[in-house]
């Protein structure tokens, strides 16, 4: 019988809502063979994940997703099997952390500047230990119904262009895969699908990318639409890439995806894994 597997997943960690060992239980029992824990630039999860990994008897892989910038473009990069607790991935998160709660302040004054009952004591009050950031806030107001739901807020205040929006620091995605790599990690161009480059543009990433040594690309995705699945095998087929996929789970904060099966047709094979494996023990 053909087993699946999950290589993106969030926890409370970074903006998912289950708990490290919350996520790993689900994917038992939602039957796949192993999962991917991926938070925003969040290694802080992973021990748990880990360990109820091996009471329940899951695979879990140690990973992280990079937030980098491209041409003004934000350009995500997953790390999978990195080690933790390497010095210069350590530094540079404590980096991301320190630019992520600067940029959660501002935001949150300009909400309350826009008439909205927020502090920021509030908001890290609600959620202990996770790396807080536009979700969090999102979801604050939406559960305290100063706006209607999730998706309003970053619509209205805090999305990209919005009068609340504040950008915040972030890496090259070249930077990202050397870092990655620093920490032991092999290097997957997260969802292509989402960021709305011209053709030309993408390929000329992907080239630079893969020149710096990008290891794979997540040609299954949620998100994927018509030939694109196709399109990024062809892609990976090119520049030499490994195939990897995930839903992108974050729990109830994107409810209409769903662990190991996106919004309801996603199976990424174990073969994906199995075939990263391989490229490790042969580097």
């Amino acid at each position: 019988m053909e087993t699946y597997i999950d290589l993106h997943t969030h926890s409370t960690a970074s903006d998912g809502t289950l708990t490290p060992s919350e996520l790993v239980l689900e994917a038992k029992k939602a039957g796949l063979a192993a999962i991917a824990i991926t938070d925003h630039d969040s290694v802080s999860g992973i021990m748990e994940a880990m360990e109820a990994g091996k009471a329940c008897g899951l695979e879990v892989v140690p990973g992280i997703e990079l937030s980098t910038e491209y041409e003004e473009t934000e350009i995500h990069v997953v790390g999978l099997y990195i080690d933790p607790d390497t010095p210069v991935l350590t530094e540079q998160l404590r980096a991301f952390v320190d630019s992520r709660d600067n940029r959660n302040l501002k935001i949150i004054d300009r909400l309350r500047e826009a008439g909205f009952s927020i502090s920021a004591e509030e908001i890290y009050r609600r959620n202990p230990g996770s790396v807080i950031a536009r979700p969090h806030i999102a979801r604050y107001l939406a559960d305290t119904g100063q706006v209607k739901d999730v998706k309003t807020v970053f619509e209205k205040y805090i999305g990209d262009g919005c009068p609340c929006f504040v950008d915040r620091y972030k890496i090259t995605p070249v930077q990202a895969v050397e870092l990655i790599h620093a920490a032991g990690g092999t290097a997957i161009l997260a969802h292509p699908c989402l960021y709305r480059l011209s053709r030309g543009v993408l390929l000329r990433m992907i080239g630079e990318l893969a020149a710096a040594g990008l290891d794979g690309i997540e040609a299954v995705y949620s998100c994927n639409q018509g030939s694109d699945e196709k399109d990024y095998r062809e892609i990976a087929e090119k520049y030499h890439l490994l195939l990897s996929g995930g839903s992108d789970f974050h729990g109830s904060n994107k409810p209409y995806i769903h662990l190991g099966t996106g919004r309801g047709n996603l199976r990424v094979p174990r073969e994906f894994l199995d075939q990263i494996k391989q490229a490790r023990r042969t580097v």
